[in-house]
């Protein structure tokens, strides 16, 4: 006794199985559904997860706009800021994002050097996010740190958050604290709006098959004071993954509003480096907003 099957893929996988006199026969009729539960669970599910952590395509559309505001708005505040209390001059290095350069962070180290500190670029040119950059930061690190004969705060930008939670890893000794802003460390290999970009530079191995042992070791919190600074808005990458797994007396995330591409020169950033750097090791305690609207109006997490 012959079947037909007629398969619609564009039905959403639904599958109808007849007999030559197109009577419904009840067995294939459930093969079918159980084929079509299958699909459901495996592929769509598959998708909707991937949406649900890929940044919004809505945020990565206006990345650059929202950027544009923000610069706008920074270069009247970083104009008249007067820092209630004058920093102590200790080194101050600040890492930049993928594919950015030193360009990108000189608004945030003139601030910090305005205040009081001594900031420090990285001098490694455009981040091609190569892991051979950890090796060559380590060294300067530990030339900053002969120089000033104090710890090294280190801030970083996006990837640039990366290295940082690695290098004070590396060296805890000789690290004041950590500030990472839009640092996807608890995330590196999944879904976002800039690992394409990575994959197709010649040399770099895909993110997936870079060592298991360094992919292993990225989430684990660096053993000093970090602020995770990390943003819903952001339309490159997942900000759950910018996030400490768990906040602690050396680990703190904080929740600002705005793009990824104006993280180092976001208004409500300043604040929080401003209040960070005043803080060594042995002291520091988590931010707290120095007002109720701030708090309610720049600072959704906390």
């Amino acid at each position: 006794m012959g079947y037909r099957v007629k398969i619609n893929i564009n039905l959403g996988y639904f599958i109808q199985t007849r007999r030559r006199n197109d009577q419904p026969t009840s067995l294939h009729w459930i093969g079918g559904k159980i084929f079509d539960y299958i699909i459901k669970k495996t592929f769509m599910s598959h998708m909707k997860k991937k949406r649900k952590h890929k940044p919004s395509w809505f945020w990565l559309a206006t990345e650059v706009g929202r950027a544009t505001v923000e610069l706008g708005m920074s270069v009247p505040y970083r104009k008249c800021y007067r820092a209630n209390i004058e920093g102590d001059g200790h080194p101050v290095l600040v890492l930049p994002g993928f594919m950015a350069s030193d360009y990108s962070t000189s608004p945030l180290r003139e601030f910090i050097n305005k205040i009081g500190y001594t900031s420090y670029a990285w001098d490694l040119g455009r981040n091609y996010a190569k892991v051979s950059f950890i090796e060559d930061l380590s060294k300067r690190l530990v030339k900053l740190h002969i120089k000033h004969n104090q710890a090294v705060t280190i801030i970083g930008w996006s990837l640039g958050g990366v290295y940082a939670r690695q290098l004070a890893k590396l060296n805890p000794n000789i690290v004041r604290q950590v500030i990472t802003m839009g640092s996807p460390f608890r995330g590196i290999t999944k879904f976002n709006n800039a690992s394409w970009m990575y994959n197709l530079l010649p040399g770099n191995k895909r993110v997936v098959d870079l060592d298991p042992a360094l992919l292993n070791d990225l989430p684990l919190p660096a053993p000093v004071p970090t602020t995770a600074i990390y943003s819903k808005e952001d339309g490159i990458v997942p900000w759950r993954k910018c996030m400490e797994k768990v906040e602690d007396n050396l680990h703190q995330n904080i929740q600002v509003r705005g793009s990824h591409l104006g993280l180092g020169i976001n208004i409500s950033v300043f604040e929080i480096i401003a209040d960070r750097l005043q803080y060594e090791s042995y002291f520091w305690t988590p931010f707290v907003p120095a007002s109720f609207f701030k708090d309610l109006i720049y600072y959704p997490s906390l």
